[in-house]
């Protein structure tokens, strides 16, 4: 599974700050996201639902 963030982020951080582990922000002020490790795909999901604008995406 993969996580990616479109040019839609706005660069809140709310992605980061749920789960630190598939996303962060780069240094071009937007985040980022990479493969989800197992047992992270709950907080993946939950990050990308939280997304004031639906940024996100999850593929497999």
């Amino acid at each position: 599974m993969n996580a990616t963030v479109n040019e839609n982020c706005i660069g809140c951080g709310l992605c980061a700050g749920t789960c630190p582990e598939v996303f962060h922000m780069g240094d071009d002020g937007v985040a980022h996201g990479s493969g989800i490790p197992e047992g992270q795909l709950e907080a993946a999901q939950e990050a990308r639902d939280g997304c004031p604008v639906s940024a996100i995406s999850i593929e497999e």
